[in-house]
């Protein structure tokens, strides 16, 4: 099992620069997996808690379903686009991929059980595409795309 708090150790600025994303905005994007093997893609509200990332679904909600049949998810944080001759301070988008546990005998209630983050941005000129991406086997990674 990771959780949130065991990126924070492993390399606290890129988990602050990810969780600042997801915290700018009350409202994020799940993807989980439907019976029939399709995507479904939900709006969710994630929190971060005592070292964990959590989020819930409704009683009844088709999300909270699909994740008790397939742990698997994709979270997406909120996106902007970026202003216009401030390219650059654009803050970028968020992702975070696992497997959602339920939390005790709350169906309803998960963690994350992370497989990847991943911070989508511009360099400081603007000019290039920055991905950096972290997993637990692989650590800190990043590209520059043009």
């Amino acid at each position: 099992m990771t959780s949130w708090q065991d990126l924070e150790r492993a390399e606290p600025e890129f988990a602050g620069r990810v969780r600042a994303l997801f915290d700018a905005h009350r409202h994020k994007t799940l993807a989980t997996i439907r019976r029939d093997g399709a995507p479904r893609i939900s709006g969710i509200e994630t929190v971060f808690e005592e070292g964990e990332l959590a989020f819930g679904s409704m009683p009844g909600a088709r999300k909270g379903a699909d994740l008790r049949r397939d742990p698997r998810f994709a979270l997406h944080s909120a996106t902007v686009d970026p202003v216009e001759g401030a390219e650059a301070q654009w803050p970028g988008e968020a992702k975070i991929a696992g497997r959602a546990v339920a939390v005790d005998s709350d169906e309803d209630r998960f963690r994350a059980d992370i497989a990847e983050v991943v911070h989508t941005r511009l360099n400081a000129s603007a000019t290039l595409l920055v991905v950096e991406w972290w997993t637990p086997s692989g650590g800190l990674s990043r590209v520059e795309r043009e």
